[in-house]
């Protein structure tokens, strides 16, 4: 007769009961939030003096932050993708920033123990009879996984081990669940976009980051892309060991570097000014060479790495005598996506449309892609211009820091947004976090500018645009943006 194990009994009744504790925390904490603010702007009714206004303001968002902070810190997993999402600098309220900025990639650590069985299982092999070396302390931790340096037995370079977290992937789909149940309420209530569908394409998204076979094959498939449609490719991208590759493993090259948001600290190390034109032309061309490759990957191939947050940006020294100070390396291709053709080329030409300042092409546009809108205002194409700009831009007006798309005066309370395609909010999401980057480092630049020729080529590839109409829009909206005087 077995002995009775209640250690481990215990143990499967806590994991039973974990994603009724997360749901609980979480709805606890998100009323409390929530309610926070409808009763601040209650509050807010009875104060006459405006001049105090941004001053109570900025004390809810303070309070706010500290709870949202807590609330992600504590549950952790899927929250810190959330963190990294709310924690913009041209979206969300500095405060937030502020405090949420600290969580990126800062997930707890799994010991090594628990790795090494996750390492042991997925290779069939004992640690040692694969690497050579092998860090136990770990390079960084995020939401999914973790990843340690090592080196292969028999090779002299060293490589990154990427392991997922074990049991993370059930107590994910719960968060994301929750959210999706949130999301409704609040289109309905709050926000007058499609968030549940936002919701929808990112469990899909977060589904497919736990086959790290799939990441393996995205990240060749983009390598591969990148570098052959390049003299030399804008971003550098590491390279998959596919012999040591499985659903919960992935081993790739070491890419030697600091993060992006370090570029600061690593100018004033080398002697740069941060403020001097040496800064400037370095931190362009680093905006430069992302924003390259995300047109062609975007417009060209269709197939794009959908998750540019800070911390899958690294930053590697370059050659004073190549005016390149530093070259860019973009990690961790979990999250892809593959748009389809019809919206490939229909963005392409609501690029031009927002390049272009062009109103009408840009209704045109948003009908063509599926973005269902229903006006409140009298002026619509101006206005949903406007939202095409916050939505799908990374310029910022002359002078701001932050966009409140939320605020009474902005485009999304005048035209609201019915429906929007699952699909196009990676595309949306992916120029967000590039506007975020941007904000970032002080560089104010136009992705739609910089993507025009890109959008024009793959509209002529595709035949649905000729050299001559490519010419006479060109011309046209040269008119529109320079026009000639008058008789």
């Amino acid at each position: 007769m077995h002995a009775i194990d209640f250690k481990e009994i215990q143990e499967k009744l806590s994991d039973g009961f974990r994603p009724w504790q997360r749901s609980f925390q979480f709805w606890a904490r998100a009323t409390d939030i929530y309610t926070g603010y409808k009763v601040f702007q209650l509050r807010m009714n009875f104060v006459k003096d405006v001049n105090k206004h941004e001053e109570m303001w900025e004390r809810q968002h303070e309070l706010a932050a500290l709870k949202i902070y807590s609330m992600c810190s504590d549950l952790g997993g899927f929250f810190l993708k959330i963190a990294q999402i709310l924690g913009k600098p041209d979206l969300a309220p500095a405060a937030w920033v502020r405090k949420l900025v600290t969580l990126c990639d800062h997930a707890p650590a799994t010991s090594f123990d628990a790795i090494r069985v996750v390492l042991e299982k997925e290779l069939g092999k004992s640690l040692e009879d694969v690497f050579e070396t092998f860090d136990e302390k770990p390079l960084g931790s995020a939401s999914i996984a973790q990843v340690h340096r090592a080196r292969v037995k028999g090779d002299k370079s060293d490589v990154v081990v990427k392991v997922q977290h074990p049991g993370v992937e059930k107590l994910m789909m719960v968060d994301i669940r929750n959210l999706q149940v949130f999301a409704l309420y609040m289109q309905k209530t709050d926000i007058k976009f499609d968030l549940f569908s936002m919701t929808k394409e990112i469990e899909k998204q977060i589904g497919y980051e736990f086959d790290f076979k799939r990441e393996a094959n995205a990240m060749e498939k983009i390598r591969r892309f990148l570098y052959d449609n390049n003299r030399k490719s804008p971003v550098l991208v590491p390279r998959v060991l596919p012999n040591l590759v499985t659903r919960k493993v992935l081993v790739m090259d070491y890419m030697n570097g600091i993060p992006i948001l370090s570029l600061g600290d690593e100018m004033a190390k080398r002697g740069i000014n941060p403020h001097g034109k040496m800064a400037e032309a370095a931190k362009f061309n680093i905006l430069n060479s992302l924003s390259q490759a995300y047109g062609q990957m975007i417009l060209k191939s269709g197939f794009f790495h959908a998750d540019p947050h800070p911390g899958n940006i690294l930053i590697s020294k370059g050659s004073e005598a190549s005016h390149l100070l530093f070259l860019v390396a973009l990690l961790d291709y979990g999250q892809v996506k593959e748009l389809p053709d019809h919206l490939r080329l229909g963005y392409a030409n609501l690029v031009i449309a927002i390049a272009d300042n062009n109103a009408s092409l840009a209704l045109q546009s948003f009908r063509e892609l599926g973005i269902a809108t229903v006006a409140k205002c009298k002026n619509e194409q101006q206005e949903l211009l406007q939202l095409a700009k916050t939505m799908f831009d990374t310029e910022m007006p002359p002078g701001t820091t932050t966009l409140q798309p939320f605020s009474e005066d902005s485009s999304i309370k005048k035209i609201s947004v019915e429906a929007f395609p699952e699909e196009l909010f990676s595309v949306l999401r992916t120029v967000v976090l590039l506007r975020g980057l941007s904000v970032g480092i002080g560089i104010n630049y136009s992705c739609a500018q910089h993507w025009r020729s890109m959008a024009e080529e793959a509209l002529v590839a595709s035949g649905r645009l000729s050299t001559g109409r490519k010419q006479k829009r060109r011309s046209s909206s040269l008119r529109r943006l320079y026009p000639g005087p008058g008789p």
